[in-house]
Formats: C-alpha cells, structure tokens, sequence
C-alpha cells in the first residue's frame, strides 16, 4: 500500500500536565481509570494506521469514543501528546507556525459537521476564501470557485448567500470550499450527520460521484456503521479512544474482532454493503466463439449447468447459450452464433447487491459481472442474491 498518511502511536491527552499521564498509559491503565486518578480526559490512546492514497478511511465510533479528536489531530487541531503523524514520509507533528500554515493551505483541507460558512459572504466568496488567503487573485479564484461549485451541482448559486440555502447545500459549498484550493487530503468531520435523511443519502452520493473523478485522499468521521460501510474503501471502529478492528466493511462484517465489534455489525444490511465484486466468482465453465456447438455441450455437461456464458478471443462476453438450443442447433447444422441469447443481466463490479435483487428475481440465468469493455469477470448466481431476502 502507498501510504499518503501514517499515524503511529498517537495519543492524545486533555488537562493540566498531559505528559505526566503517559507513563499510567504505559502500564495499561483505561480511559476511566486514568480520568479517575488523574483527572485527565484521554481523547485518543496509542492509535496506528495507515492511509493509503486515493483511499476513502472512515473511522467511525459512538459519542466519546475518540474519532472527533483523533480527526483534528491529523491537521494538528489538537497538538498530540506523543506520536507522529507522517504525511508524504514527513512527520508533521512537530512543524512550525509557517510550515502548519502551508500544510493546512496546501496538502490538506478540512469539511466541518456545520457546515463552517461565513454567513456575511457570498456563495462565490466562502468557496474562494482559501484561494484568497493564499493571495490568488480575484478573478483567478473566482474562476476556480465557479469550476468546484459546478463539479458540486452549484452551478448558477454563486451569488447566494448561505442562509438562502438548504442544508445540504451548504454543505456543498462547504465540500466546495475545501475541494476549491485543490488539496491532497480532505479531513471530514461528520459533515452529512446534521442533515435530514434524504439530503444525507444524496451527499454520500454526490461524494462517492466526486471521488471517483478525483480520487482524493479521505478520512471521513461518523457515528453510522451504514454510512461507515456505504462510504468507507476501509473502517476503522473506534471505542474509548483506542482503535477495535481496521479492515474493509466484508472483512469487519465476515470476521468481527470481538463482541463489541459484533454488536456493532449485528444489525447492518448486508446487502446495502456488499457489492458484485464481493459476491461473484469465476466459473468454472465458459466457452470461446471459436470452440463450437459440441464443446460447449461437453461443458455443460461436465459442469451440470445448463447454460453457459460465450466469450470471444478477448475475453468480452457475447451472449449465453442454452443446453436445449445447443442440442437442436447441433441437429440443425447451425454455429454457436447463431443460437447466443442475450436475453441476461450483466451488472459492474461495484453494483450494490440489494441494486441486484429486481434483476435475480426475472432471470433465469446467472448475472454476468463486465467491466467497462465487456469483458468478463466473474457471475453471481441468483441464490446468493435471493437468499439474502429470507
């Protein structure tokens, strides 16, 4: 993995003498334990991990459980009390005022759970305040905040101010502004937990949408495994201010560390979490344009299915033939061409399998898995889609 952001053992103590609380940290004591001698809170103990670029890392956890202030320590928010944090192999921990102050301007920007918009400011302004302090000129930022509220579904409210806005809106503006000064990293604190559900569902959306375009490097922060999960590429599950499991939403959903994991997972919809590529696999059984009728019979035969997908020398998928038309294309003398079906679903490889329920329902063949040239890459069977309904 190309890790953009590294964090080792980083930790993170509020009070008077912070540094005088690492040694009962050494010896294991927990967060009450240590609030309870001391009066020290522990915002976040000995956490590690990595990011790696291009990556969406959501960590996620109950109120209190570290994730706000483990976030805030990656721009240096909260200064950590011991640890490092290296972003590009740099450990930031320790820069200057001058130093802190590129970073933040330049290799990473930060999207606030209320939105963080200067209400006396235009749309155009609020998007463009980083490029300001940065010292482009106006028509240049302007130019720029245009662009990202476009990219952001703005287009046209560059005039507006904030409170003429929904709420999702402005958190648009405020994706928008952190996107505007072009950063590495986008740090992102619980910034769709304050909208209504619907709007939520659509920002999450619109983030997966602008991800894919500019494959950012994220760390995003929340309360809810279901967003955890939608958004994360891995999750990170966090509990009184230690790290419980890392891993990708399959992993964490297949082998929950422990109970508390468990729990967490119990209730999840997996469907709304785990996509064709987690579900297909790669037949056993597929013939080539070139192999013919009989082949394709055999196949079948031997792999007791009684269709069968038909690649061509590429490997792109052309159609299915059945058993029942290969045997009387066989007695009619016609080709494999002439009998290919392509009467099937075929879905990508990032399709939600809950998206996939309507088509196992009509089919009666396997759903075929392509990529954006047809080529193939693997089938789902319409148990495994259908099952998840009982």
């Amino acid at each position: 993995m190309n890790a953009k952001l590294k964090v080792e053992q980083l930790t993170k103590v509020f009070g008077r003498n912070p540094r005088s609380v690492l040694p009962k940290l050494a010896k294991g004591l927990s967060k009450e334990q240590i609030l309870k001698e001391t009066g020290h809170t522990l915002g976040v103990n000995k956490v590690s991990f990595e990011v790696a670029e291009g990556e969406i890392f959501v960590i996620m956890g109950l109120s209190g459980s570290g994730k706000s202030t483990l976030i805030r320590c990656l721009n240096l928010l909260n200064k950590p009390t011991e640890g490092k944090i290296y972003v590009d192999g740099e450990d930031i921990v320790h820069y200057d005022s001058k130093d802190l102050k590129a970073f933040r301007q330049t290799k990473a920007a930060m999207v606030f759970q209320h939105f963080g918009l200067f209400t006396h400011r235009k749309v155009i302004d609020n998007v463009a305040y980083g490029l300001e302090i940065k010292n482009v000129s106006q028509s240049e930022r302007y130019n720029i905040a245009r662009e990202t509220l476009s990219s952001v579904g703005l287009q046209g409210w560059e005039d507006k101010y904030p409170n003429e806005l929904s709420g999702g809106m402005q958190q648009r503006v405020g994706l928008a502004r952190a996107l505007a000064t072009n950063p590495d990293i986008l740090l992102m604190d619980e910034p769709f937990s304050a909208l209504d559900p619907l709007i939520k569902r659509e920002m999450q959306q619109e983030l997966l949408d602008i991800q894919s375009r500019l494959k950012k490097t994220i760390i995003f922060i929340t309360h809810d495994i279901n967003e955890a999960f939608k958004l994360g590429d891995r999750v990170a599950i966090m509990k009184d201010a230690v790290i419980e499991q890392i891993g990708t939403p399959e992993e964490i959903l297949a082998k929950p560390r422990n109970e508390y994991i468990q729990k967490f997972v119990q209730d999840i919809d997996r469907s709304k979490v785990l996509q064709a590529k987690n579900i297909m696999f790669k037949p056993s059984t597929l013939v080539s344009l070139k192999d013919g009728l009989k082949v394709a019979i055999k196949e079948m035969e031997q792999g007791g299915i009684s269709s069968i997908f038909v690649l061509d020398n590429e490997r792109r998928l052309q159609g299915l033939v059945t058993i029942d038309d290969a045997i009387r294309a066989l007695k009619e003398d016609k080709s494999i061409k002439d009998i290919l079906k392509q009467e099937f679903y075929t879905t990508d490889p990032e399709t939600y399998m809950h998206e996939l329920i309507p088509y196992a329902t009509e089919t009666k063949y396997p759903i075929a898995v392509v990529d954006e040239n047809k080529k193939m890459l693997g089938i789902i069977l319409r148990v495994t889609v259908l099952s998840n309904l009982v």
